[in-house]
């Protein structure tokens, strides 16, 4: 089965828990998630099958959006409420200073990823050495906050919605906040509600596709690899043409014919063969195709 599934990550799961889930439904092991949710986290988690599974980096590029609980005066190592107490202080700000505090992070800044996360420094994953007791530097990156919206406060819990980019961690976003207001902070709850355009409202929690499967109507389910490039223009094969996609090669533009009203002389396209399969995706440079992404089983 190629294509991708959206799930609906419940607590308790890591995200690896939900594709060795997977594997034993759809009995295959081509599977793979496109953005690590953590176990206590609920929400979106898009899961590539089959030939999909060549679209995971092109996936956890897209912008998220999440909904996040503050609990303010607690700070532990994980970030989160699950992780070791380190500190608990008094909230002393009203609600009005922790509004301007959480607002304030809109935009572009400097976040250094929490030591309980999967990014690796010197070959090790951040949370090997964290659960060995090492804690190590690590370099700042810069991580984009489109918006963020606040829903309630009640002190000392704040509830808000952050849309942001790649890479961001909402734990440390939490953190971060806490300390803008010298009282420190960790995440309580978190909610994926969208990834690119996969919503909360349209994702299968995994007893739903289990059902769907018993059932015979999983395929019903799976989104085809192509429409998640369904905003680039299409290019239909010429049947001389179909030998040079198969084989991942370039093509000229006579050998193609272009979707009409979206022939730019520069710009991404959805190739398919002249039989209106789909073959991948290509970058267009003046009259020449060339293959950046090639989905063929």
């Amino acid at each position: 089965m190629n294509g991708v599934l959206n799930v609906y990550k419940e607590a308790g799961y890591t995200s690896h828990d939900v594709v060795a889930k997977l594997r034993g439904i759809l009995k295959q092991k081509k599977i793979g998630h496109t953005g690590t949710l953590d176990p206590g986290a609920e929400g979106v988690l898009p899961v590539c099958l089959g030939n999909a599974t060549r679209l995971s980096g092109m996936l956890t590029e897209k912008k998220k959006t999440y909904e996040a609980v503050l609990l303010l005066g607690r700070e532990t190592d994980t970030q989160d409420i699950w992780g070791r107490v380190e500190a608990e202080r008094t909230v002393d700000a009203d609600e009005e200073t922790v509004r301007r505090a959480v607002l304030d992070f809109q935009g572009s800044y400097d976040q250094i990823p929490p030591m309980y996360s999967a990014r690796r420094v010197g070959g090790k994953r951040l949370y090997e050495l964290a659960r060995e007791g090492k804690e190590v530097e690590r370099r700042p990156k810069r991580v984009e906050i489109y918006g963020i919206t606040v829903q309630w406060i009640r002190l000392p819990r704040v509830c808000f919605t952050v849309d942001c980019g790649e890479g961001t961690y909402i734990r440390t976003l939490c953190r971060d906040i806490g300390e803008r207001l010298g009282c420190g902070g960790c995440m309580e709850s978190l909610l994926r509600t969208r990834v690119g355009n996969f919503v909360q409202e349209e994702s299968l929690r995994l007893s739903k596709i289990q059902e769907l499967a018993d059932q015979g109507r999983l395929s019903q389910a799976v989104i085809p690899v192509d429409r998640m490039f369904r905003e680039y223009p299409r290019a239909l094969m010429k049947p001389e043409g179909d030998r040079l996609v198969y084989n991942g090669n370039s093509f000229s533009a006579s050998l193609a014919v272009l979707e009409e009203g979206k022939n730019r002389p520069e710009t991404l396209v959805r190739v398919y063969d002249s039989r209106g399969v789909f073959v991948g995706v290509y970058r267009r440079k003046e009259e020449s195709f060339r293959p950046v992404k090639m989905f063929l089983s």
